[in-house]
């Protein structure tokens, strides 16, 4: 392939590529639902596969990418028109935790797991299940976190409140399973854990979907019934 004929290609994708991500919008950039997401790899692949491949010229270039781009306008604007279109398009927030309970419904239907659940909201800095009021899996993947109230962010200083060690929570009980190393670790026993249970009113931990231990604020844990 010339030099002279990829540079022309190059040139005129780029600027194909800017004009179609200003006509459809900054939510393909931005990846705000799954469908912007896979519009803007198979947009790329669309351009870098034509400009390397010899059989194509600049003309192919222009359609396929102006196509796209078509389509992808015609979406977004039957989106802003139509609501059932957008929903099927962008999706409908999951409350994975409504007031303080998991929801292992949402969970099933979002195809997680607790684990990943509690993955996620570490990446948002909330450490335990606990502190949530309310959690939304958004059509991005993305986590929507409203913390109880006692667990929202305040200045310290404003109070003029001595420091406090942080301690971070521990999962001791996942899905009707003791997770025994995390015990051991903390320090304690089965006997332990189970005065814990009992004082929660709950006699098996086969019974426990989630069980979480934080030093200095006891045992949280929320059954399966």
């Amino acid at each position: 392939m010339k030099f002279g004929h990829l540079t022309f290609e190059l040139i005129l994708g780029f600027f194909l590529l800017f004009i179609i991500v200003k006509i459809v919008g900054r939510k393909m950039i931005n990846q705000i639902t799954p469908f912007t997401f896979i519009a803007g790899i198979v947009l790329g692949e669309l351009l870098g596969n034509a400009l390397y491949d010899r059989n194509i010229n600049a003309l192919y270039i222009v359609y396929s990418m102006c196509l796209w781009g078509f389509l992808l306008f015609i979406v977004e604007f039957l989106g802003q028109k139509v609501l059932f279109i957008r929903g099927i398009f962008e999706g409908k927030p999951i409350a994975l935790i409504n007031n303080g309970v998991v929801d292992k419904q949402a969970l099933k239907k979002a195809r997680m797991n607790i684990n990943q659940l509690q993955s996620l909201l570490r990446q948002s800095e909330t450490f335990s299940v606990r502190e949530v009021a309310f959690c939304y899996l958004e059509g991005n993947g993305s986590l929507s976190i409203l913390k109880k109230t006692k667990y929202q962010k305040t200045v310290q200083e404003d109070f003029n409140l001595p420091e406090k060690p942080v301690f971070v929570p521990v999962t001791v009980i996942r899905d009707g399973k003791v997770l025994w190393d995390e015990i051991k670790d903390l320090g304690f026993n089965e006997s332990w854990l189970m005065n814990q249970l009992h004082s929660q009113s709950v006699s098996d931990y086969k019974d426990v979907f989630l069980a979480e231990w934080l030093e200095g604020d006891g045992i949280f844990v929320q059954t399966y019934i």
